[in-house]
């Protein structure tokens, strides 16, 4: 049975510090936006959606406790439709949309809403315990080192210099300015407002269009401290002998963004859609899970993107868009390398180093956004990917009809 995306939404992303726009909203809320855009401009009866399933990675305090059906209840949703919240790290978000279209495929579910939130203003990386990253046991059986480290460790094997990886930054900052300005991301991104219903914030919050390399080149190493004075360096070299010295080239200006968001996709089968009077966006084709070797970590979206066109019977080659997660330069760029794929089709309205990375939703933001460029280009397949703690990767392609 296929399973059909008939609509796909995100708030936009606010900065995810005290100081930015969305500190004040609570993660629910910010979910609950989305919940509503996707009822309100579909007219949408939500008794016939069957359930919700949404990725959160930190969920702590008020962004714990399934989010997903707390969400629908604030959205005012039937009573019928069931929730549930899931962590498969950054690959959060997307890891929902795959499961949702799953449940769809098997026959089932009829219709289903899957995406993902993260308030990283209110609820900071690590305030949840992180269990796998805070067990020296496994820390140091498996050589474990914070992901930055592992993003300098890929640059220093793969040759990237500080500069190559500061030339993509910028133009991930142009490419989401030019975005925004031409309006490209106005048919999903739904405006957060608050309980007067007040625009809080309408656009991402992130993007410096003025970016450059030599502007970039003034910000000190982020973990060059960690890998050094930590000895995470020492760790990663141990699993890696053939480099002599990690090379520090990741910083804020080349790293993703920390930022608050949210975002869903309406995914169902022909009946339902028809049943609904709704009009398919696309199909997926097919999608993969994968892991790699831990310390490197950060490797994954080749081998998932490799072992997803395998499922679908397609190359590279056949790939009209695709959107790699920017949660270092490094790791598109070596997307790029392993699939032999040009950045004129990787991330071409920007990504997350222009406009962060909320980690639970980042990956469902990613199939509308490449779902809206295919449909404005008059393309028709695409792929999305991420990289994901402990050595994992992941990886979904849809095509429109």
């Amino acid at each position: 049975m296929e399973a059909y995306i008939y609509d796909a939404v995100r708030t936009p992303r606010g900065k995810g510090k005290p100081d930015g726009s969305l500190y004040n909203v609570k993660a629910v809320n910010l979910l609950k936006t989305v919940y509503s855009a996707i009822r309100d401009r579909n007219d949408l009866d939500t008794s016939l959606i069957e359930d919700s399933i949404i990725g959160c990675v930190t969920q702590h305090g008020e962004q714990s406790g399934d989010i997903a059906k707390t969400a629908a209840l604030a959205a005012g949703y039937s009573d019928s439709i069931a929730g549930v919240t899931l962590n498969r790290f950054c690959g959060s978000g997307l890891e929902a949309v795959n499961q949702a279209a799953a449940y769809v495929m098997s026959g089932q579910v009829s219709m289903i809403l899957a995406g993902g939130v993260e308030s990283m203003s209110r609820h900071p990386m690590g305030s949840d315990g992180m269990g796998l990253f805070s067990d020296p046991d496994i820390l140091s059986r498996r050589k474990l080192v914070p992901q930055g480290i592992s993003a300098d460790l890929i640059a220093t094997l793969d040759g990237y210099s500080r500069e190559d990886l500061d030339q993509f930054a910028v133009a991930s900052h142009q490419r989401a300015a030019r975005a925004w300005e031409n309006g490209w991301f106005n048919q999903s991104v739904i405006p957060v407002k608050d309980h007067n219903d007040n625009v809080i914030l309408a656009q991402d919050e992130t993007i410096r269009a003025n970016t450059t390399v030599e502007s970039l080149a003034k910000l000190r190493p982020s973990f060059e401290i960690m890998g050094t004075k930590a000895g995470f360096d020492s760790v990663a070299v141990q699993a890696y002998p053939e480099v002599e010295t990690v090379g520090h080239f990741h910083h804020a200006g080349n790293s993703s963004g920390i930022v608050d968001g949210a975002s869903l996709i309406l995914i169902g089968n022909k009946e339902a859609g028809e049943q609904a009077g709704l009009k398919p966006r696309a199909r997926f084709r097919s999608f993969a899970v994968i892991g790699t070797e831990p310390t490197i970590m950060l490797v994954g979206p080749g081998p998932a993107s490799a072992k997803a066109l395998k499922r679908a019977g397609m190359k590279a080659s056949d790939i009209d868009l695709f959107e790699v997660n920017e949660a270092f330069a490094v790791v598109p760029m070596r997307f790029m390398t392993d699939l032999n794929v040009p950045h004129d089709k990787v991330n071409v309205n920007g990504g997350a180093i222009a406009m962060g990375h909320p980690l639970g939703a980042t990956g469902a933001i990613l199939i509308g956004t490449m779902l809206d460029e295919l449909e404005r280009r008059d393309l028709n397949t695409a792929l999305a990917t991420l990289c994901i703690g402990g050595g994992m990767g992941i990886a979904t392609i849809i095509e429109r009809v």
